[in-house]
C-alpha cells in the first residue's frame, strides 16, 4: 500500500491520468450542491475550474520534471488562486437596491475547488481529498444547522425616520442587541425636516408577523419618526 501511494506521487504519464479524473471528481462534488440549488456556477463550472487549476499545477512541474528546466514548479500554479478570483468576483451580485449580496458562498466555493485542483496536480491528495470532504459538510450539515437558527427570523431591509442625529448611536445599540442588525447606514431625511436623520438598516425579524406588524413595531420605538419597508 505505501509503494502504491509513493508511486501516485510520482509525476508520469499514468499519475497525470489520475490527478486528471481526480480533479474532476472533487470539482463536480463540490460543485453538487451548487448546481441543485441553481447557482450561477455549478456542477460543470467547479469541474472545470478544478481541472484547470490542476494542469496548470502539473504544468509547473512538467517545466521541472519534463523539461529540465531549473524554475519554481509552484510559479505557474501560484497564478490560479489570485486568477480564479476574478471568476468568482462574476458570481457576486447586489440585490434590493444594494441591501443585500448573493453569491459570496459560490465564488468561494470556486476559490476553494481551484485549491483543490492545485493540490490534486501537485500530488497533495491527502489535502485535496480533506477539503473536499469539509466543503461538502459546510454545503449541507451547516448549511441545514443555518437554516434552523434562523427559522424563527427573517431579513428584513427597513429605512427609519429618527428625530435627530444623537438618536443614531443609542438605536444602533438596541438594533444589534434586539434584531441581529447586519447592515447599517445614515442617510438624510427622506421627509426633508431638520434636525431629522434617516437610517436604512438590515435586520432579523420575526416570521410569525406580518411586514405592517413589524413595521408598527419599529415606529413604535424611542424617537423613530417613521419605519418603512427599503425595497
Amino acid at each position: 500500500m505505501e509503494e502504491f501511494f509513493a508511486y501516485l506521487t510520482e509525476f508520469n504519464a499514468v499519475t497525470v491520468v489520475i490527478r486528471v479524473l481526480l480533479a474532476a471528481l472533487a470539482g463536480a462534488l463540490v460543485g453538487l450542491e451548487r448546481e441543485f440549488h441553481g447557482r450561477a456556477a455549478g456542477l460543470r463550472t467547479h469541474m472545470m475550474v478544478a481541472l484547470g487549476a490542476a494542469l496548470t499545477a502539473m504544468i509547473g512541474l512538467y517545466t521541472v520534471h519534463g523539461l529540465g528546466m531549473s524554475s519554481d514548479p509552484m510559479r505557474v500554479g501560484a497564478q490560479v488562486i489570485s486568477g480564479v478570483g476574478f471568476l468568482g468576483a462574476g458570481t457576486i451580485l447586489l440585490r434590493g437596491g444594494g441591501s443585500r449580496i448573493t453569491g459570496l458562498t459560490t465564488a468561494a466555493g470556486l476559490w476553494t475547488a481551484a485549491s483543490i485542483g492545485l493540490a490534486v496536480g501537485v500530488g497533495f491528495y491527502i489535502g485535496a481529498f480533506m477539503t473536499t470532504f469539509a466543503v461538502m459538510l459546510t454545503f449541507t450539515l451547516v448549511t441545514s444547522v443555518e437554516h434552523l437558527m434562523n427559522r424563527k427570523r427573517q431579513r428584513m431591509a427597513i429605512y427609519l425616520e429618527l428625530k435627530h442625529v444623537d438618536a443614531v448611536a443609542p438605536m444602533l445599540d438596541m438594533l444589534r442587541t434586539e434584531y441581529g442588525l447586519m447592515e447599517a447606514q445614515v442617510t438624510p431625511p427622506r421627509s426633508g425636516t431638520p434636525p431629522h436623520v434617516g437610517m436604512e438598516i438590515l435586520v432579523r425579524v420575526p416570521q410569525k408577523l406580518s411586514t405592517a406588524e413589524n413595521l408598527k413595531r419599529f415606529t413604535e420605538l424611542e424617537n423613530v419618526v417613521f419605519a418603512l419597508r427599503n425595497l
